[in-house]
C-alpha cells in the first residue's frame, strides 16, 4: 500500500465542469464529513445534496384558480422534465388547495398542514422553493381550530360584552384537558352536521351530467351534500365574525398583544407570505417569486356576481355588494408595503402587472386568459432561471459507486436517529466501548435483541454521535472515521463481497492508502481489510457500525461470520448487531468473542421508565393523559414496553382528549396489534380504497417510491381515483390532490421513513415489522397484486407519458353514467389492454392526461455529448421487478432486455453483472432462446465492452446478425443498436461473416456411453428423459442440471423408452420381456403388460427378448426377436388387444400420424398394412429389392405415400390413397458402397429424405424421387448419424472417433463449420423435432443439448476458402467482386452478403478492373489471356490471349483498356471492339489514368512518366538524380493534372503533368520514410496520410509542410482515406492479452481528421486480408483470411443530416421478413474455350466469330482517347 494524495476519488467517467455552476467547496467538505462518517456536520435535511426542487404555492384559492390550473396543466410537467433531464431530481410543487373540495379550503386541519409544508419546502427544496400569486384579494381570516383555555374564555367575555350571541362557539368549541395548557378545540364537522359522513363519501355530480336521469340514491345524498356546505358556510362565517370583532374589542383594550391578535385577524395569504419572506437572507429570498396581479378600477365591478372570486365583497344593510375595504386596507398592507420593503432589502424577484377590466364584464375570462398565458411564460423562465443559478449537477453518486453506498446509508443513519426517543445505559455502555484505550486487543462489540427491540435506532445513534464522542474524549484534532452499514437496506449491503469491498474502499480514501487492484478471492477481499485496519491510530481512531447481521445473504458462507476481524488493533472498533436465532449468527458470534462483557442484550424496559419517557414525549408536543386515561396506559405497558410499541402507543394517546371515552380495548397489548390498529385509523382518516392502494405501492416497490412516483402511479390507478373523485372535477389533468399524499405521509411520520437514494429521496418502511404486516393488510389480494405490478410496470415504461390519455372506469355505478366531458378533443391513445372492449369515441370521451413523466433510461443532459447523463435509477431498480411479477414477458423483453440503451447504461455505470442477471430471469420466465444466446454472447465480449462500453453496438451488431434469422426475435435489439449505437460508436456493421462461437448445455450422465440405453427430448426445451442400463428412467432438467423425476423399474434392465406424442405416457420395455405404462407426469406405474409369442408361431432357439416397440396416440406396438407377430397393447387399459400376424420376421413397425393404420416392415423387404382399431390386415408390399430387410419406414401422409428403405439404403414408395391396394409408384436403388444405413431423417416438409451410411450420405427428393445431394466420407472416416436443417439447407452430422459436429451446405458441398465437444468423441446425435435441438451424446457419457438454428446460422456465412487478395466494388456499390488467387472470380451481393456468381477462367487470376457502372469486367490470368465478362449475366463475351499482364486499368469514361506488360509491349485497346488504340513501349509499374483520360502515370526507377492514352509516347517526364528513386506517388482527385510523389531521400514533391515543373517540395525529417507502408492523399491535396507500420498516424500538411503525429490504438496494417478527405479507416493490431482472450485479431477504426477524435471502434475477430473504402457513401469492406469478407458503413453523428444507411443493408432486409430467408443458388460461369483474339507482339488476330461491338453501354463510340487539347477547351 502506498500513500497518496488525500483528494484521492476514482478516475471520473463524466468530465468535470458540465454543470453550470462550478464545484461549490462547501460540498467538497460535505463530501468529507460524508466519507470521513461526522454525520452531525451534514445539512439537517438531506445528505448532502438536495433531494428535490419543492416549491410552495402560496395563493388565495378562489382568486388564483384559472392560474393555478393552467400552470399544473402546461407548466409543471416541463419544470419537471428540465429538472430530471439537466440535474436527475424531481421538481414538485405543493399546492394544496389543488384538487380539493372549496368547502374545505378554510379548515384549520388543511391551513395548519399548509403551514408545515410550507417550512417543509424553505428547508429543504434544492432550489426555488416559495411562489406567492397575490391579486386584488386579501381572502378570508381563519376558523381557529384550537385555542388556548385563556385566551378562548376572554374572547368569549369579550363577545358577551359586545353583545354577540355566543352560543355557535359554546355548541362548536370542545374544552380540551389533554392539552397543555387546556385548550378549546372545533368539532369535527361529521359530529356537528347531520349525514356530513355520508354526503361527502358519496360522490357528487359536479360537471357530470346523467342522459336520463341519475343514479338511485345520487340525489338524496348531492342534496345532503349542499345543505351541510350551506349550513357550514353560515356557521363558519358567524365564528368568523365573533372571533373578530371580540379580538379587535380586546386588541383596542389593550388586552391582547398585536402579535397574539394577528393568528385570529391575519387570511392564511397573509401569514404564509410573513412566514415565507419576513427575516430571510438575501441569499436565500433568491429562491423565491412573488406575482403580483393588479385590476384597475376594479372596485366599480364589484357588483358583478362572478367578481366576488377575486375581490373581498361584503353586503350593507340596504342589500348592496360592494368591496370590503377592511380587507382591502389589509391587502394593500401585504401588497405595497410588506413585499416592496423586502424587495428593498435583498434580490426577491417580483412581477407586478396591471390588467384592465373589459368594461361591461368586469375581469372577464378573455382578459384573465391573456394574464395567464403570460404569467405562464415568466414563471418557467424564473424557475429555470433560479434552478441554474442554486442546483448544482451533482455526478458524484453517478461516478463513484463506494459514495452513493456510503450516502444511503448515511441518509438511513440521520433518519434512524432522529426517531430514537428512549436513552438508555445501553448507549451508555457503547460509548464506553468506543473510547481506544492503551492496552492490548479488543474484540468487536455485538447488540443483540427480539424483533423491535430497538438495535437499529440504537446503532444508529451511535453512529450519529460517535464522531463527537471521540473528539470530546481525545481533544479537538482528533479526526475520527465512523463507518456505518445498514445490512439488507441496500442490494450491495447485502452481498459480503461488495460488503467488504464498499468498507475498504472508505478505509483506503480516509487513511489515504492506494488500493493498486481489488482483490478477486473473498479470502483476500478479508486479508485487505484486517491491513487496512492496522492504518488506524490514536490520532485517527476507527469505527465500523454493522446492524443487522442475520440479513447477510449466504453466498461465500457469509453467515458463519469467518470474514470478520476478531483481534482489533487498539484503535479500531467494530458494533455489530443481530437477532439471538436467526442463522446460528449469534451462536457462531458467542465460538469467536469469549468475552462476555462484550455483549449487550437489548431486553424489554421497566414499566415506569417507560411510562415516564412516554410521558416526557407528549409533554414535548404539549399534550398529555388524564389520570383516568394513565390506567389504561400503564395496562398495556404492563404486557409490553419494547420502544416500538411505546412509540405506538405514543400516536395514540396523542390524539386522545379528555373527554374521550377509554377502555381497555383502546390501546393494543402487541406491537403487531399496534401497528394494524395504526394502519386502520389511518384508513377511516383518508379512505380506505387510497391507504390499501398507497401503502401497497410502497410496499411492493423493490426499493421505494418518491412522492411523485406515488402521486404519479396513484393518478393512474382507476380504482383510487374514482374513490376519491369526490367534489372534483373531472378534468384534465387527471391526478390525485397532493394533500392526500401529504396527510399519508403525516399519519405514518416515522413508520414511513425516507431514504435517500442518489438525488432522489425515496419512502421505505423504518423497519421489516411493519412492511410485513403491509404485506399481510395490503397484498394478501393475489389479483390485485398482479394488477398493481402491471400499473407499476406501466409507469416505470412511460407507457402514459408525454401526454397519453388514459381511459378512466371504475367499477363505481355513478362513473359507469359518465356521458359528457368538457374537453371533446381528439387525442392520441397508447394502446394498452385497459383500453379493450371501448369504442373509439367512448374512449376519447372518457380519456385523461395523466401528466407521469417520460422515462428515458438516462437523462441526456447534452445531446452533442452523449456520455454526459444522468441515469434513471429509479427505472433500472423498478421495471424488470415489477414486469417479471405482473408477468409481461413481452414488455420485459422487448422494453428492457432487447432495448440497446439499457444495457448500454448498465453496462456505463458497472452493472455488468446485474444486467446479465435480469437476462437470466427474463430467460427463466419465458424460455425464449434468443435471451439465452444473447447472454451467452454478452459473456463472451465482457472485458471488452467494460473496458470500452462505446464499442457495444458494433460488437452485438457483429455477433447477432449471422443467426438473427434463426432467431428472429434478436431483430428488435439490432433495429436498437442501429437507433441508438451510432450516437457512441459510428461504425455499424451492415454484414458480418463472424464465425458463431457457440457452447452446448452439457449434463453428465454417467460414466461411460456403454450405460446409456435411450435419450427421449421431451416437448420442454431443456428436459430429457434418459433409461440407463441399470433401470433408472430419470426426467433432467439440462440447463439447471436438476434430476425432476425418477422411475426405478424394479432393477430390470431396460431395453427402451418410448413418448406417447402428448407425453401423457411413458412405456418402458424390459429385458422381463413386459412393457411398464407409467403416467409421464406423476412418474406412477399404470400396469405392466407382458409381450408373448403365440402358440400357433412359437420362436426357435430359446428364449426371445422384445425386439422393438413403437406407440401410437392410444396404443404400444411390440415384437420379439425373430417374431413375425406384433403385439397390440391398450395403453388406457393396459390389457393386450390381439396380435397381427405378418409373412416374415418383423423388423420395424410405423404407425400412422392419425394413429389409425400400422405399417409393419419385415425380411425380404416386405410391409404389412394393419387396421389398429380392429386388427385386420389391409395389404401387404414387397419390393423389387427384395434381397435385405425394412430398415424404416417414412409415412408422408401429406401426400399420401409410404416410402420403405432397406438395410441397405435402396428404397420403394407406395401411394396409399387407397389404404388396401397400395400401388408402387417409384424404386429407387442406393446399394452400391457397402454400407448399412444408421439414420433415414424426412424433413419438416417432407420434401427431402437424408439417408445416412456409414461411408456416405445421400439426399433425396421427395417430388422426383431423385438423388439431390450425396456426400462421401473418406476413406478411413465413417459417418455416426447426421440430421437435416430446419430449412433443409445445410446437413449438421457426426463422425466416427471424432470429437466434432460438422455443418455442410447442402448447395455447395462446403464444410462451413466445426464445433468441438469438450466431453469426448461423440458416439450419438438424437433431433428433437419439437425445439430443433440436437441432443449429441459423447463416449464419456455427457449429453450435449445443441440448438441447430445456431448451428446452421454458421452456415449462412459464405466464404470462397482462400484469404482475399483484392476486392473491386462495383460504381453502384451494390456488388463486390473478390479475388482469392485461384482460378475464380467471386461477385458477392454488397446488400446481402451472398456470393451470387463464380466467374471461372482457365488459370490463376491475377489481375481485375470493372467499369464505372460494374456492368463489365475485365481480369487477366497467369496463362496470358484477358477476359471481359458480362456481369450481369456472367457470359465471357470476349476472350484475348497472347500476352502475360501485369496490371489492367480502365479509363474513366469506361471506352478503353490498358494492359501492361513487362515483356512484351504495353496496349492501349478499346473495350468496346476488342481494337487496339496504341502501344506503349516503356515498362511502367504501379500506373494511374488521370481523371481527364489524358495520360498513363507510372514510374520507371528513377523517372515518373506520364505516356499519352492516343499515342502511346512518353509526353511529360520527370527524372531524378542518380540514386535517388521514387518510393509512391498519388494522383490528386480533384486537380487533375497534379501528382504528389515522394522520394528516397526524403522529400514530398508536388509536381504539374502540363507544365513538367514542381509546385511544391516538402522536406521530411531524416529516416522518416525508411519504414513507408502507405501513403494517402486528400482529394484537394492539402493532406497526406503517411503510415510506416507503427502506431503513429503521420498527417503531413502539404502547403505548410508541418508533420502532425496522431497516436493509433496500435500497430497499422492498413490505411485508406474517405472520398471526401473527412475520415481515415485503418486497421491496426494490439498487443492485449485481454482481446486475445476474447479471440480478437485486430481492430477497425475509424478516425475523424477534423479533430483527430476516433469515432468508431469495431473488432475483427478473423485476420484481415483487404481493405476497401466505397468511392460514394462510406462504405468499408474487409476481406479476411478465411475467404469471407464484412461490410461496414460509418455513421458519424455530427452530421447534422444523419443519414444512417443501414435500411438498406443486408440483415435490415433479411430480418423485414418474417419468413425464413431464402439463399440465392449461386451460379458458377465458365470461361471461353476459343480465344477471340490472339496478341502477337504489336499486333491482334481475330477469329471469325469475334463480336464486332462488346460495348452495351450505349454511349456514343470515340475514335481516339481525349487529347489534350481537347481537354483545355
Amino acid at each position: 500500500m502506498k500513500r497518496m494524495n488525500p483528494r484521492w476519488k476514482a478516475p471520473p467517467m463524466w468530465p468535470s465542469g458540465v454543470g453550470s455552476r462550478q464545484p461549490n467547496p462547501r460540498d467538497s467538505a460535505l463530501r468529507r464529513a460524508a466519507i470521513s462518517g461526522n454525520v452531525l456536520a451534514l445539512p439537517p435535511f438531506h445528505v448532502p445534496t438536495g433531494r428535490a426542487v419543492r416549491v410552495f404555492i402560496c395563493a388565495n384559492p378562489d382568486d388564483t384558480e384559472a392560474e393555478r390550473n393552467a400552470l399544473k396543466e402546461h407548466v409543471y410537467p416541463k419544470l419537471r422534465d428540465f429538472c430530471r433531464e439537466n440535474y436527475g431530481i424531481e421538481f414538485q410543487v405543493v399546492d394544496l388547495y389543488w384538487g380539493v373540495d372549496p368547502e374545505e379550503w378554510d379548515s384549520p386541519e388543511l391551513q395548519r398542514l399548509r403551514m408545515k409544508l410550507l417550512e417543509d419546502c424553505l428547508k429543504t427544496s434544492a432550489g426555488p422553493c416559495f411562489v406567492g400569486l397575490v391579486g386584488e384579494k386579501y381572502g378570508s381570516i381563519r376558523v381557529p381550530g384550537e385555542v388556548e383555555s385563556a385566551e378562548f374564555e376572554m374572547i368569549l367575555d369579550a363577545a358577551v360584552e359586545a353583545g354577540l350571541d355566543t352560543r355557535i362557539l359554546e355548541e362548536w368549541y370542545c374544552r380540551d384537558e389533554n392539552a397543555v395548557p387546556p385548550t378549546y378545540y372545533l368539532k369535527p364537522k361529521a359530529q356537528m352536521l347531520k349525514n356530513y359522513q355520508n354526503s361527502v363519501r358519496e360522490p357528487i355530480t359536479s360537471n357530470i351530467c346523467f342522459p336520463i336521469c341519475p343514479p338511485f340514491g345520487m340525489e338524496s345524498s348531492s342534496a345532503a351534500k349542499s345543505k351541510n356546505d350551506k349550513a357550514w358556510r353560515g356557521i363558519s362565517e358567524e365564528i368568523k365574525k365573533i372571533f373578530r370583532t371580540s379580538v379587535l374589542q380586546l386588541q383596542e383594550k389593550g388586552t391582547m398583544k398585536s402579535a397574539q391578535a394577528k393568528k385570529f385577524l391575519c387570511s392564511p395569504l397573509e401569514d404564509e407570505l410573513d412566514f415565507a419572506l419576513g427575516k430571510q437572507t438575501p441569499a436565500f429570498l433568491k429562491k423565491c417569486v412573488c406575482y403580483i396581479r393588479k385590476i384597475a378600477n376594479f372596485d366599480r365591478h364589484a357588483k358583478v356576481p362572478e367578481m366576488a372570486r377575486y375581490m373581498d365583497i361584503i353586503t350593507d344593510i340596504d342589500g348592496r355588494v360592494m368591496r370590503n375595504q377592511e380587507a382591502y386596507e389589509r391587502l394593500l398592507k401585504v401588497r405595497d408595503e410588506f413585499i416592496p420593503t423586502i424587495v428593498a432589502a435583498s434580490n426577491l424577484r417580483v412581477y407586478s402587472s396591471i390588467t384592465h377590466c373589459d368594461m361591461k364584464l368586469g375581469y372577464s375570462q378573455e382578459v384573465e386568459s391573456h394574464y395567464v398565458e403570460g404569467l405562464c411564460k415568466q414563471f418557467y423562465e424564473d424557475m429555470v432561471d433560479i434552478i441554474q443559478a442554486t442546483v448544482q449537477q451533482n455526478f458524484d453518486a453517478e461516478t463513484d459507486p463506494m459514495y452513493d453506498e456510503l450516502l444511503q446509508h448515511l441518509s438511513l443513519c440521520k433518519t434512524f436517529s432522529s426517531i430514537y426517543e428512549y436513552k438508555s445505559e445501553t448507549l451508555d455502555l457503547v460509548q464506553e466501548y468506543l473510547y481506544p484505550v492503551k492496552g492490548s486487543r479488543m474484540s468487536p462489540l455485538v447488540v443483540f435483541g427480539g424483533p423491535c427491540a430497538g438495535k437499529t435506532l440504537l446503532l444508529a445513534e451511535v453512529a450519529k454521535q460517535a464522531y463527537s464522542w471521540l473528539q470530546k474524549e481525545m481533544g479537538p484534532e482528533t479526526d475520527p472515521v465512523v463507518i456505518v452499514r445498514f445490512i439488507g437496506t441496500t442490494d450491495f449491503s447485502t452481498d459480503l463481497r461488495n460488503l467488504l469491498q464498499s468498507i475498504c474502499e472508505q478505509i483506503a480514501i480516509n487513511y489515504r492508502c492506494l488500493i493498486h487492484f481489488l482483490p478477486q478471492k473473498i479470502q483476500e477481499m478479508r486479508e485487505l481489510l484486517v491491513n487496512l485496519l492496522g492504518e488506524s491510530s490514536f490520532n485517527r481512531p476507527l469505527v465500523i457500525v454493522l446492524d443487522a447481521l442475520e440479513q447477510l445473504s449466504d453466498a461465500e458462507e457469509a453467515r458463519k461470520l469467518w470474514w470478520l476481524p476478531v483481534n482489533l488493533p487498539r484503535t479500531v472498533r467494530i458494533v455489530v448487531s443481530t437477532l439471538p436465532n436467526k442463522h446460528g449468527i449469534l451462536q457462531r458470534l458467542r465460538g469467536l468473542i469469549h468475552d462476555e462483557f462484550r455483549y449487550v442484550e437489548l431486553t424489554q424496559r421497566d414499566r415506569k421508565a417507560c411510562s415516564q419517557t412516554l410521558k416526557q414525549q407528549l409533554l414535548g408536543v404539549k399534550r398529555k393523559v388524564t389520570s383516568g386515561q394513565q390506567i389504561y396506559v400503564n395496562e398495556a405497558l404492563a404486557k409490553c414496553t419494547l420502544p416500538m410499541f411505546v412509540n405506538l402507543i405514543y400516536r395514540e394517546v396523542v390524539h386522545w382528549r379528555s373527554h374521550k371515552d377509554v377502555d381497555d380495548t383502546s390501546l393494543s397489548s402487541t406491537v403487531h396489534d399496534s401497528i394494524e390498529r395504526l394502519f386502520f385509523s389511518v384508513q377511516d382518516k383518508l379512505g380506505s380504497r387510497f391507504v390499501h392502494r398507497a401503502l401497497g405501492y410502497v410496499t411492493m416497490s423493490r426499493s421505494g417510491l418518491t412522492e411523485m412516483e406515488l402521486e404519479d402511479i396513484l393518478s393512474l390507478d382507476n380504482s383510487v381515483l374514482g374513490d376519491i373523485m369526490i367534489s372534483s372535477n373531472l378534468k384534465n389533468p387527471l391526478r390525485i390532490p397532493y394533500d392526500l399524499i401529504a396527510r399519508l405521509r403525516e399519519e405514518l411520520d416515522g413508520y414511513l421513513i425516507e431514504r435517500q437514494v442518489r438525488n432522489v429521496t425515496l419512502m421505505v418502511w423504518a423497519n421489516r415489522h411493519l412492511q410485513l404486516i403491509a404485506q399481510k393488510l395490503y397484498l394478501s389480494n393475489e389479483e390485485d397484486v398482479h394488477q398493481m405490478h402491471s400499473l407499476l410496470a406501466e409507469y416505470f415504461l412511460g407507457a402514459w407519458a408525454g401526454g397519453r390519455k388514459k381511459i378512466f372506469h371504475c367499477d363505481n355505478n355513478h362513473f359507469a353514467h359518465f356521458s359528457h366531458h368538457k374537453n371533446t378533443s381528439q387525442h392520441h391513445h397508447h394502446h394498452h389492454p385497459s383500453q379493450h372492449g371501448h369504442d373509439k369515441s367512448g374512449t376519447d370521451k372518457y380519456s385523461y392526461d395523466r401528466q407521469t413523466p417520460e422515462q428515458p433510461w438516462v437523462f441526456q443532459c447534452n445531446l452533442l455529448e452523449p456520455d454526459i447523463f444522468f441515469v434513471n435509477h429509479r427505472k433500472m431498480t423498478e421495471l424488470v421487478y415489477h414486469l417479471s411479477r405482473s408477468g409481461r414477458t413481452d414488455d420485459l423483453m422487448y422494453g428492457v432486455i432487447m432495448n440497446f440503451s439499457w444495457l448500454y447504461t448498465m453496462i456505463k455505470i458497472g452493472h455488468f453483472d446485474k444486467a446479465l442477471a435480469d437476462i437470466d430471469l427474463a430467460y427463466s420466465s419465458s424460455q425464449e432462446k434468443e435471451l439465452k444466446f444473447l447472454a451467452t454472447t454478452l459473456r463472451s465480449i465482457k472485458v471488452k465492452v467494460t473496458r470500452n462500453p462505446a464499442s457495444l453496438s458494433a460488437e452485438l451488431q457483429q455477433r447477432l446478425l449471422p443467426v438473427v434469422t434463426s432467431l428472429p426475435k434478436l431483430r428488435h435489439l439490432l433495429l436498437e443498436c442501429d437507433k441508438d449505437g451510432p450516437k457512441y460508436c459510428s461504425i455499424v456493421p451492415l454484414h458480418s461473416s463472424m464465425d458463431v462461437t457457440y457452447s452446448p448445455e452439457r449434463l453428465p450422465l454417467c460414466t461411460s456411453y456403454m450405460q446409456i440405453v435411450e435419450i427421449l427430448p421431451t416437448l420442454a426445451q431443456n428436459i430429457v428423459i434418459v433409461a440407463l442400463e441399470d433401470g433408472s428412467v430419470s426426467t433432467w432438467d439440462v440447463e439447471s442440471r436438476q434430476l425432476l423425476r425418477q422411475i426405478d423399474t424394479a432393477r430390470s434392465v431396460v431395453l427402451g423408452i418410448r413418448l406417447t406424442t402428448d407425453e401423457k405416457y411413458l412405456v418402458v420395455a424390459t429385458t422381463k420381456n413386459t412393457l411398464l405404462i407409467y403416467d409421464n407426469h406423476k412418474s406412477c406405474l399404470l400396469s405392466e403388460v407382458e409381450v408373448k409369442c403365440s402358440k400357433h408361431n412359437p420362436i426357435t432357439g430359446g428364449v426371445a427378448f422384445i425386439n422393438g416397440f413403437t406407440l401410437s396416440s392410444q396404443h404400444a406396438l411390440a415384437w420379439l426377436e425373430a417374431s413375425k407377430e406384433v403385439n397390440v397393447i391398450d395403453l388406457v387399459y393396459g390389457w393386450p388387444l390381439y396380435q397381427f400376424h405378418c409373412w416374415y420376421e418383423v423388423t420395424c413397425v410405423q404407425c400412422s400420424p392419425d394413429g389409425m393404420y400400422a405399417f409393419c416392415g419385415q425380411y425380404l423387404n416386405t410391409t404389412s398394412i394393419f387396421h389398429l382399431g380392429s386388427g385386420d390386415k389391409l395389404a401387404t408390399m414387397t419390393s423389387e429389392f427384395s434381397g435385405g430387410f425394412v430398415k424404416s419406414i417414412l409415412v408422408l401422409d401429406t401426400i399420401n405415400q409410404m416410402v420403405m428403405i432397406d438395410n441397405e439404403g435402396s428404397l420403394s414408395v407406395w401411394s396409399t390413397k387407397e389404404v388396401t391396394n397400395p400401388r408402387l409408384m417409384e424404386d429407387y436403388d442406393c446399394r452400391g458402397d457397402d454400407s448399412e444405413v444408421v439414420g433415414i431423417e424426412l424433413s419438416e416438409d417432407q420434401r427431402s429424405i437424408l439417408i445416412c451410411k456409414a461411408r456416405s450420405i445421400e439426399v433425396l427428393d421427395t417430388k422426383v424421387w431423385k438423388m439431390v445431394e450425396k456426400f462421401k466420407a473418406k476413406r478411413t472416416e465413417r459417418f455416426v448419424a447426421a440430421v437435416l436443417s430446419k430449412n433443409g439447407q445445410s446437413i449438421v452430422a457426426s463422425m466416427e472417433n471424432t470429437s466434432s459436429i460438422f455443418v455442410w451446405r447442402r448447395d455447395s458441398g462446403q464444410c462451413m463449420a466445426s464445433l468441438i465437444e469438450i466431453s469426448g468423441a461423440i458416439v450419438k446425435l438424437i433431433k428433437s423435432v419439437h425445439h430443433n435441438m440436437l441432443l449429441s451424446v459423447a463416449s464419456s457419457g455427457v449429453l450435449s443439448v445443441w440448438d441447430i438454428d445456431i448451428i446452421t446460422a454458421m452456415s449462412n456465412i459464405d466464404k470462397t476458402g482462400k484469404r482475399i487478395q483484392s476486392l473491386q466494388l462495383s460504381g453502384r456499390e451494390d456488388f463486390v467482386f473478390t479475388m482469392d488467387g485461384s482460378e475464380s472470380i467471386h461477385k458477392w451481393n454488397f446488400s446481402t452478403g451472398f456470393i451470387e456468381m463464380v466467374f471461372k477462367h482457365e488459370g490463376l487470376v491475377e489481375n481485375c478492373v470493372l467499369t464505372t457502372s460494374g456492368d463489365l469486367m475485365v481480369t487477366s490470368d497467369d496463362k496470358c489471356s484477358q477476359y471481359i465478362w458480362q456481369t450481369a449475366t456472367g457470359d465471357n463475351i470476349f476472350r484475348i490471349n497472347g500476352q502475360k499482364i501485369t496490371q489492367l486499368l480502365i479509363t474513366h469514361n469506361d471506352q478503353f483498356v490498358v494492359s501492361l506488360c513487362e515483356q512484351n509491349a504495353s496496349r492501349v485497346w478499346r473495350l468496346g471492339t476488342g481494337h487496339k488504340v496504341c502501344n506503349i513501349l516503356v515498362t511502367l509499374q504501379h500506373a494511374l489514368i488521370t481523371t481527364a483520360n489524358t495520360f498513363l502515370v507510372g514510374t520507371t526507377k528513377n523517372k515518373l512518366l506520364a505516356v499519352s492514352l492516343w499515342s502511346g509516347s512518353v509526353s511529360k517526364k520527370f527524372i531524378c538524380d542518380d540514386g535517388i528513386t521514387i518510393v509512391n506517388f498519388k494522383l490528386i482527385p480533384d486537380c487533375p493534372d497534379y501528382v504528389v510523389f515522394i522520394t528516397s531521400t526524403e522529400t514530398v514533391f508536388i509536381w504539374s503533368v502540363a507544365d513538367e515543373s514542381v509546385c511544391r517540395r516538402v522536406q521530411m525529417p531524416a529516416n522518416f520514410l525508411k519504414n513507408l507502408e502507405d501513403f494517402q492523399i486528400s482529394p484537394n491535396g492539402k493532406l497526406g496520410i503517411v503510415s510506416k507500420g507503427d502506431d503513429n498516424i503521420n498527417v503531413l500538411d502539404l502547403h505548410s509542410g508541418k508533420l502532425r503525429l496522431v497516436h493509433a490504438a496500435g500497430i497499422i496494417w492498413r490505411q485508406k482515406l474517405s472520398r471526401d478527405g473527412r475520415y481515415l479507416v485503418y486497421i491496426c493490431f494490439r498487443n492485449c492479452e485481454e482481446d486475445d482472450d476474447a479471440g480478437v485479431v485486430s481492430s477497425l477504426i475509424v478516425m475523424r481528421l477534423a479533430d483527430g477524435k476516433s469515432i468508431g471502434t469495431c473488432s475483427l475477430y478473423k485476420t484481415p486480408t483487404f481493405l476497401c473504402l466505397s468511392q460514394r457513401a462510406l462504405n468499408i469492406i474487409v476481406g479476411f483470411e478465411d475467404g469471407s469478407i464484412g461490410t461496414y458503413t460509418v455513421v458519424d453523428r455530427v452530421d447534422a443530416a444523419l443519414k444512417i444507411k443501414i435500411a438498406t443493408s443486408n440483415s435490415r432486409q433479411i430480418v423485414n421478413n418474417a419468413a425464413q430467408k431464402v439463399r440465392p443458388k449461386c451460379s458458377t460461369h465458365a470461361f471461353k474455350t476459343i480465344a477471340d483474339c490472339i496478341w502477337r507482339e504489336s499486333t491482334e488476330v481475330f477469329s471469325r466469330d469475334s463480336p464486332i461491338n462488346l460495348s452495351d453501354s450505349g454511349e456514343a463510340e470515340t475514335t481516339t482517347p481525349t487529347k489534350k487539347s481537347e481537354l483545355l477547351q
